[in-house]
């Protein structure tokens, strides 16, 4: 009686008629169980092992490679090309560039120019090195050949990364970075990889080319969508980004807990605890400024409000204001009575009696208080660099947006109240109304993890 041996070796060996199983195919699958560990991990880990992902990925990387060396000499019996393509996959696994996985997936794509994964993984690799005129040109050889989601958002992801001489052609690439993302989105609507670079794109649109708000709901819906899938979802940028477009919205206690979950899905990662950080400060700074009242001795505070003079109002005095041929009704109204969400037809009045420094510089931030003694700190988007107000200015804002801040985070307690300034050019400092040179676009700190 023959014992029974694994056929793949050599059963075709001792029966014709036993067609030899294709190494390629165990090789395949192996590499689908590798980036299958890596990016559900989470499903069969605790969220407290994060800090043991990269070294486990490691090993399982190392015990793949292993598979390759059993199946050495195969890759020159006509498929070479995928054969490399799939070891420089393995290797490019990790998130640091491996120079292996570089040479071995060129070689693949010169074998075979046809194979779009090569040229994606080669793209991917070339990203990891900084290399990212190298990365687009592999993305975009790879799109002839075969119209894809990955070529598609990885292109969305290298535009916006990709050094531009004019503003003028940073917008379009941004613009052509959402075209991409969207149509990637099309080719896998249950892929939530695709709708997170979806959002960031958004988000670039929305810092780079206009502060439109339908945009940053464009830009959160998308994020919303990467949630549902537990790839993305297992991804610290996802909520990276997503705490900077909070933050943007001044949804301050969910932009710390998305920068925190950040950090325990990579807690080797120090940007999103940095700027949770620099937000807490930013938020205790706030906090401190109007309870304070700026900080001013009463003695100073008086004469700054007994100062308060109506001819500061300048062209909103009348109680009302005429643009574009519209005529808007405005009342003066006290802050207290301010409600929360805008406040049509009112107009405040009051006095600048700090500023607050933000790392970021954007918005630009202060406190202003009226002749009751009311205290709100007001945020100011767009505003042009080395524009502001200063100490005892006087601010008229029509129409304001005003939002209760009532939360609390890590043992700080947080009630203020603030006014968003979408544009600086409403504002009415000192009897005179903003001019265009005071407004500029914010700008979106990136970070390429992040992405």
């Amino acid at each position: 009686m023959s014992a029974i041996i694994d056929d793949k070796v050599v059963a075709g060996a001792q029966n014709p008629n036993i067609v030899k199983e294709d190494p390629m195919v165990a090789l395949t699958e192996s590499v689908k169980s590798l980036y299958f560990f890596r990016d559900h991990y989470f499903e069969n880990h605790s969220i407290d092992n994060a800090l043991q992902k990269s070294s486990d990925v490691e090993k399982e990387m190392r015990n793949t490679l292993i598979k390759f060396d059993e199946c050495k000499g195969y890759e020159i019996d006509g498929a070479r090309a995928r054969y490399y393509y799939l070891k420089g996959k393995v290797l490019n696994v990790v998130d640091r560039f491996v120079p292996q996985a570089e040479e071995l997936l060129s070689k693949a794509v010169k074998l075979e120019p046809r194979l779009v994964e090569a040229w994606n993984e080669l793209g991917e690799c070339y990203w990891k090195n900084d290399d990212i005129q190298q990365a687009k040109n592999c993305f975009i050889g790879a799109l002839p050949h075969k119209r894809n989601k990955v070529s598609l958002r990885n292109l969305s992801m290298v535009l916006r990364q990709e050094q531009t001489k004019t503003h003028e052609e940073q917008v379009r690439n941004i613009e052509q970075g959402v075209e991409y993302a969207k149509e990637a989105v099309t080719y896998d609507i249950s892929d939530g990889t695709s709708w997170a670079i979806l959002g960031n794109a958004y988000l670039s649109s929305f810092f780079t080319i206009m502060q439109n708000p339908a945009t940053l709901r464009l830009c959160m819906s998308a994020y919303a969508q990467a949630e549902k899938d537990i790839v993305a979802r297992s991804n610290p940028g996802l909520f990276y980004n997503k705490a900077v477009a909070l933050k943007y919205q001044e949804e301050y206690k969910l932009a710390l807990e998305s920068f925190e979950q950040a950090m325990s899905l990579d807690p080797t990662w120090e940007v999103p605890q940095n700027k949770r950080d620099e937000l807490l400060t930013y938020l205790k700074d706030v906090q401190n400024s109007v309870d304070s009242k700026g900080r001013l001795k009463p003695k100073k505070l008086h004469q700054i409000i007994q100062s308060l003079d109506a001819k500061h109002l300048g062209p909103y005095k009348g109680g009302s204001y005429t643009y574009a041929d519209k005529t808007v009704k405005l009342d003066l109204v006290p802050l207290k009575e301010l409600k929360n969400g805008i406040n049509l037809e009112k107009l405040v009045f009051g006095k600048v009696v700090c500023w607050i420094q933000d790392s970021d510089c954007v918005p630009f931030a202060f406190c202003m208080i009226d002749k009751d003694l009311t205290c709100v700190a007001v945020t100011v988007y767009n505003l042009a660099k080395g524009k502001g107000v200063t100490i005892a200015d006087s601010v008229a804002i029509p129409e304001p947006f005003i939002t209760n801040q009532m939360f609390s985070h890590s043992a700080n307690e947080f009630n203020f109240k603030s006014i968003r300034v979408e544009t600086p050019v409403v504002l009415v400092v000192n009897g005179r109304k903003l001019g265009r040179d005071q407004q500029a676009s914010a700008k979106l700190s990136s970070f390429k993890k992040s992405d």
